[in-house]
Parts: C-alpha cells; structure tokens; sequence
C-alpha cells in the first residue's frame, strides 16, 4: 500500500500571544509529538512523504463564500429548526453524477470579505489579534495564522490530488489550523478555513468526483462541515460527538439526530449524539457497525475523507472518552473497504477547551475499566489476564492540555492501518453502554426514511429514546475539587499501562503468505505476499492425517502439511495471515481448529462457508465459536454454534456481515479467525474478498483462509491481496434483501442478544430507566 503523508513544520508557527485557558490547548506540539513518533516508529520512512502547499485564495473560495440566502450565524452557532418528519426517499434512487455537482457548487459567491480579514492578520499588533480574535468563539490569531491556515488547507487539497490521481492509494494530512468548526465566513474552535470540506469540493471540480463520504470522529461536532453540505446529497456527513442533551459546546440544537440535513440533502446529514460520557471501543465499532458502515454502502462513495480529531480517545480531559488507540486502526481499517480504499485523514482539533478534574477523572474510570478486563460469556470463556499499572511515560493532563503520547499513537494507528498493517486487538470488553445503544437507535429512528440499508439490520427503529428517560440526563460537568494533582497522576499511570499493552504488540516479520498444492501461473499477487514451499514435519502430518482417512491421500496429505506449517507461523507471531488450498477441506479445517486450540490459541472464530459441517466432538467451551453461511436455515444451535443463510442480494448479504458476523466477531474477541471456502460456498469473488477484509480486524490480523483446490486463481489472488491489506473490489450497485432474508437475521438476533452485547441494539425504554 503506498500511503500518502502530508507535513509542512511551516504550520507549527502560529501560536498563543496572550494568556487565555480556552484557546491555550492548541498548540505547535499536537504536530511535532505526532510526526516525532512516525519518525520513531519507521512510519514516516514508510509514506510517501510530501510537503504541504498554499492553497489558493480561489480554492478558499469553494467554501468560503457568502451564504446563500436564509442563513443564519452567530458566532459559530446557529438558531435550531424544529423537525418534521420526512417522507421516505430511496437512497437507490440518488440523482445522477451532474445534479450532484452543480447548484449546490455554485450557490453563493465567493467571500473576499473572510478571506482578506483573514490575510491582514499578518500586519495586525499583538493587542489588535487579540481584540479580533475575541469576536469569535475560541479562536485565536496570530500574524502567521493566514499563512498556516493556506498551508493546511493546502496539504489536504495535496493529498486529494495524490489519491485520486493514484499517485498513493491513501493518506493523512497532518495539519493546523484545524477545520471542522469553521463556517462559510466565520472562524470558530481553533478552525480557520474548514480544510475537509474545502477538499470535498475540490474532489468534485478537479476530479470529477460525484458521492463523497466525510466520517467526523472528533469529539466536538463538525458543526461548520454540517452547515456547508446540509443541503448536498453528493456528501454524506457522518459526525458521532459529545452532545449531552446540548450541554456540551458548540450547544447546538442541530447536533442532535434529528438534524438529518436540508431539502435534497435530507438523509446525508447523519448525527450521533454521544449524550453521556465515557464511550468506548465497543460503543465506537457499534456505531460502525450498526450505522455507519450500512449507510456508507448504500450511498457507495468514491472518496471517504476523514475529519480525525482524536480528542475522542482516552486521555482526553474534557472529551472524557475510553477509546483506546488501537480502536482508530480498527475504525480506519472498515472505511478502506470503502470508496475502493480511497481514504483521505485530516487531522482536526485533538485536545478541548478547559480540562477539568472531573475529565481526568473520567479518564481514570475508563482505564481501569479497561485493565479490569471482560466479562464472562455464558458457557464459559477463559479470562485474558491483564498487566499492572506502572510508572507514567508521560505528563499527565494539566493546564486544560491533553496527552501528546495518547494522540501521537492514534495518529501512528491510522497510518498504519491505512499502510496496510493489520490492527492490534482491541483491549477491553466489547460491551455497548446503554447509552451508546440508546443514540443509535435514536439515529435510527431518525435516519431510517432515508435508507433502506438500516431497515435491514434485524429490527424495526422505533421513536426516539431521548424523551423516554429525561431525569437520566447528565448534568453539567463540574471543575472538581482540590485533589486534581492525585487524579492527574492516576491518569497517567492508567493511560502509561494502556499504551505498553500496545508496545506489546509486535507486528509480525511477514503480513501475507499464500501455500498452494499445485502451481498456478495465471495467479497475480503483490511481490510482498510469500509463496510457502515448506510443511510441518513429516510425524507431525502424519499424527493429524489419522484423524481422517481422506487426509492420507497424497494431495490432501500434502496440503496438510503446509497449513501446519502455517498455521504454526501465525500462531508463533512470524506470519499474521494465509491462504491455502485443499482438495479436503471439511477434514483439513476440523485439524487446523483444534491444531490451533492445542497450539495456544484460547478463543478462535470459524466462518464455514458451503458443505461443511462442524465436528460433532468439538467442546461446547466458549473456546469456539462455529458460524455457518450456508443454505436456507438460520438456527442458534448453541451461544457458539450459529447457522444464517446465504443472502442472494448485496443488501441481505451486507445485513448478515455487518449486523451479525462482525459484532460476533468482535464480541467473541478471537486470538485466530479462520474462513473455510467449502464445496458450494457459493460466493462472488468480491463477497469473498469483502468477508475476509473485515475479518482482519477481529484477531489483529491473524487470519487463515481454506480455499477448495477448485477454486480459481482469481479468487486466491483477490484474497491474498484483500489479506494484504488492499481494498476489496466493489460488490456492485445496491439492492435490497429478501424478506426471507430479513426474518432470518431477526430470528438469529432475538435467540442470540442475550450472550452477545455487540448484538444487543433495541432496547424498549423501561429497560434502560431500570
């Protein structure tokens, strides 16, 4: 994967002239800590590293326009509207590339006002910045603020050419001034010129681009990329965000998720209103999973940019969040299966304004909750034990400032999931906060009109829950009290331990390796996927072939030979994934599982695909979980032994990966995902391809694919390079999935919530006021 990274240190020079709390956390260091540690890391050396440019006063103009008529602003805010509710529009129905890319494009004319307010900064004293700077909502300016602001809007317009000119296939722009809070001609929270939605604009003049995808995962609402697109059905805005019934800044009615966009763009303004703190990596991937990811395939961009603000992590103290780092890898990983893995990351505000004890606090909870570990299952699981805390390595949270360490690792995170790595594990019990569970719904309630996709995922929105239980909304954050030095250091220790659980983990020597049983000239791979001649010891064959007569044959005992063999270098951290083809595949994947329970592998995830059946003996445990697509029947045989049918449509079929199979999958938390291809496994190449891309995540990488002998060579090249970390290929236009279908996905999740958290989405009202 060649990945793009955008820097120019020219943007470190803005900076605070003048004492104020608000404003004092945006900082040249939110850079420097970041590209220090891809320095450290060997990532940096690994891009394709371009140095950021101007971008012209003609590109600001894409976006920094005067407002068309009817809007309203003031000082970053915006008056509510009251809701209503729409009729449904069919997403299948989206107009056509031309109608996406003019009259909104066109709307407005450019503002020269902003934009020479913006450049006489430069000549402006220390006290007239100031006077200036207080007219507007945390903001500051300094005399090279108009130049660093050209430069970061610049460096994303850089990478969009990079990208979509396949220069590189993906990038980060590491940028500031940030820019999600920035409106047509006001600045706002440190944002200057809004940088991402300058750059979906110039992906649609410059390249032609006709549905682009913008994902907000700061902790602050994009409130300006909102107010810029809300009428635009060519970009969907995707913002989940700290909201607390509008208690938390920008307190902005329209952050709620019933602000779902303006006239055409009604659909494509999709808001999730974090109302509580402490949201973590389960509540994040249920969001994906169960929101965004659907939506995002039934719109089917050809370009995600993505506002990356990590003051949605864990450290962070006035976001108060328990995402760990490793969860942005996770979340990056299932936006390159999108848009053919044209992903654009800009990096927005990382840090908040004012801290507090109750943030630290706050991230103290989270960590411990993380080293406590996870729950049980029923049935039995083994626990997975967990490090002691230990000395900090970096500063604690101090000064309204955030931890450079935490962001420079999620920053590290991203690049390297969008090289291609696979991801670490993700730590801590994948449980939904109820509160998690209760905005999605919200979203759904609010969203499904629009989209047929979240009509499918296995129940029916209903109202909103936001007013069934008012009396359990938060109230206002207090400051704390005098014991901040105490919590302050907790933090660190807690925030110190979360980050050497990740130091742990060590990226395997080899990312990809392909065993075949006969050449196969036609097969294409990247030159970095190893062809395996070895195999496993001749006794040690020998021993598993007895479990079956059909592996003694010499083909089969062949194969055999080398998934041992492999299946020992993923398990022993030389290998993180494979693919081998078997004329057997029934037997050789019955070996391979309990090769791989014996070989130290606690938990394994088996996706059975076609005329396979599970081993009658296999312990009922919790050390297994055994999925069957196949066929028509959909059954819960047991909490770990599970039967869905194979959908016939993309729609049925993404409903079952995406509202079944992943939240399984990460649930269950596997140490090794394998994927058996049987005889009549009946998918496309691209289904294939897509199921083993998101499976990557789960195990952190460590994924095996069986593959019958038959198959072709096109399906074995597409999923080795799918394992490499490449995007899948689209799985073509979008259609809806069967009733049949639908009832059985119901069926499936009614039987199964109860064990599986990840499942759980619906929940009535009294059960969350219980």
């Amino acid at each position: 994967m060649r990945t793009a990274l955008v820097y120019h240190e020219e943007m470190t020079a803005a900076r605070l002239l003048w004492d104020d709390p608000e404003c004092e956390i945006e900082r040249p260091e939110r850079l420097t800590a970041a590209v220090e540690r891809l320095q450290q890391g060997g990532l940096e050396q690994r891009c394709l590293q371009l140095a950021a440019r101007e971008a012209s006063e003609a590109e600001l103009g894409l976006v920094h326009r005067s407002d068309p008529p009817g809007a309203t602003h003031h000082r970053g805010h915006r008056l509510g509207r009251a809701s209503t509710q729409p009729a449904p529009v069919l997403k299948t129905e989206l107009p056509t590339c031309l109608s996406f890319t003019t009259g909104w494009m066109g709307e407005g004319t450019v503002s020269p006002e902003y934009v020479s307010l913006l450049r006489g900064t430069q000549a402006l004293s220390t006290e007239e910045l100031q006077a200036l700077s207080g007219q507007y909502d945390a903001v500051y300016f300094h005399p090279s603020t108009f130049h660093c602001a050209r430069l970061a809007a610049g460096a994303a317009l850089q990478l969009v050419d990079a990208v979509l000119t396949g220069t590189a296939h993906n990038g980060f722009a590491l940028v500031r001034p940030p820019g999600h809070h920035s409106q047509r001609a006001a600045a706002n929270g440190f944002c200057v010129f809004n940088n991402v939605a300058i750059a979906a604009r110039y992906a649609q003049k410059q390249h032609g681009v006709c549905r682009i995808l913008i994902v907000d995962w700061d902790v602050h609402h994009g409130q300006g990329i909102q107010y810029i697109f809300e009428d635009d059905p060519s970009v969907l805005y995707f913002s989940w965000h700290r909201y607390e019934h509008g208690r938390f800044w920008p307190y902005l009615r329209e952050s709620d998720a019933d602000a779902v966009g303006l006239g055409p763009g009604r659909g494509f303004t999709v808001n999730l209103p974090w109302n509580q703190v402490g949201m973590g990596n389960a509540d994040y991937m249920a969001a994906f999973l169960h929101v965004l990811l659907p939506v995002a395939f039934e719109f089917d961009p050809e370009l995600v940019l993505i506002s990356a603000g990590f003051d949605s992590a864990i450290g962070d103290p006035e976001g108060q969040m328990q995402a760990t780092p490793e969860c942005f890898a996770h979340l990056t990983q299932l936006l390159q299966v999108l848009a053919g893995g044209r992903v654009c990351a800009v990096l927005e505000v990382t840090g908040s304004k004012g801290g507090s004890l109750a943030g630290c606090q706050g991230a103290v909870r989270g960590g411990l909750l993380y080293l406590a570990g996870r729950p049980a299952w029923a049935g039995g699981t083994l626990p997975r034990s967990q490090p002691c805390l230990v000395v900090s390595l970096f500063s604690p949270c101090s000064q309204g400032g955030y931890h450079l360490e935490s962001l420079s690792q999620c920053v590290c995170m991203v690049v390297k999931a969008l090289l291609g790595d696979p991801a670490p594990p993700l730590l801590g019990p994948m449980v939904p906060q109820h509160s998690a569970l209760e905005s999605i719904q919200s979203v759904w309630a609010a969203q499904a009109p629009h989209w047929t996709s979240l009509w499918q995922q296995g129940s029916t929105p209903t109202l909103s829950l936001s007013t069934c239980s008012p009396e359990r909304r938060p109230s206002a954050v207090s400051p704390g009290g005098p014991k901040g030095k105490a919590a302050e250091a907790q933090t660190s220790a807690v925030l110190s331990s979360l980050l050497d659980q990740l130091h742990l983990y060590t990226t395997p020597p080899v990312r990809t390796v392909i065993a075949l049983t006969a050449p196969a000239a036609a097969l294409v791979l990247p030159p970095e996927v190893l062809h395996q001649e070895g195999s496993a010891p001749p006794e040690e064959t020998q021993a598993w072939a007895r479990l079956h007569e059909a592996l003694t044959q010499d083909t089969a005992f062949t194969a055999l030979g080398k998934v041992l063999h492999l299946l020992n270098g993923i398990l022993d951290g030389q290998v993180s994934s494979g693919i081998v083809t078997t004329p057997v595949a029934a037997p050789t994947l019955e070996v391979v599982l309990r090769q791989g329970l014996s070989h130290g592998a606690q938990r394994v995830f088996c996706v059975a695909l076609g005329q396979l059946d599970r081993p009658p003996d296999l312990a009922n445990d919790g050390r297994t979980l055994w999925l069957n697509i196949r066929g028509k029947e959909a059954a819960a045989l047991s909490t770990f032994h599970v039967s869905v049918p194979l959908s016939g449509t993309t729609g049925g079929f993404l409903s079952c990966i995406l509202a079944l199979v992943l939240p399984l999958a990460y649930g269950f938390q596997p140490d090794l995902v394998l994927v058996a291809l049987g005889p009549a496994h009946g998918l496309q190449d691209p289904q294939a391809a897509l199921l083993a891309a998101l499976l990557r995540g789960p195990a952190g990488g460590r994924v095996l694919v069986l593959v019958e002998q038959e198959s072709t060579c096109q399906l074995v090249g597409v999923l080795a390079r799918v394992l490499h970390g490449e995007p899948p290929p689209s799985l073509g236009p979008f259609s809806m999935a069967s009733p049949d279908d639908l009832q059985a996905l119901v069926h499936l999740r009614g039987q199964l919530e109860a064990q599986w958290e990840m499942l759980q989405l619906l929940l009535e009202c009294h059960e969350l006021v219980a």
